[in-house]
């Protein structure tokens, strides 16, 4: 009865023995993936923060191409206005040229015609030089 007493005993701290290996495995293979799930969300964590970052800097280089656009395009309906009053002048000063040539004084006519001509190849020669500065 007493090796039945010490069988059971026996028994009972083996068991208690193998339980608490089975736990401590269990939980050491938990820390594990524990650590691993952590590393693995910090490396996330840094990707995040890296694609932000470039996120914003092309944000910040959409938008100074933005303003240079519009800067550009606010440049040239100034050009485009001023080049619209100067056909419009042109277009007057023709118009005074017919009727001088009408009231029959050819002489101003004459002189009137090469002022045009004057223009219009200082007109040519702008739009040259704008045409290169580009």
């Amino acid at each position: 009865m007493q090796v039945s007493i010490y069988l059971a005993v026996a028994a009972f701290v083996l068991g208690s023995l193998l339980g608490a290996i089975i736990i401590y495995m269990r939980l050491s293979k938990t820390q594990k993936q524990l650590r691993s799930s952590g590393g693995y969300l910090e490396s996330e964590k840094l990707k995040k923060e890296t694609l932000q970052k470039e996120l914003n800097s092309v944000y910040q280089a959409k938008e100074t191409i933005e303003l240079t656009l519009k800067q550009r395009l606010k440049e040239a309906a100034i050009i485009n206005k001023r080049m619209d009053e100067d056909i419009l002048l042109l277009q007057q000063s023709n118009e005074e040229t017919e009727a001088l040539l009408k009231a029959g004084q050819p002489e101003l006519h004459a002189l009137k015609l090469q002022l045009i001509e004057a223009n219009n190849t200082i007109a040519r020669l702008k739009g040259l030089l704008g045409a290169k500065g580009k």
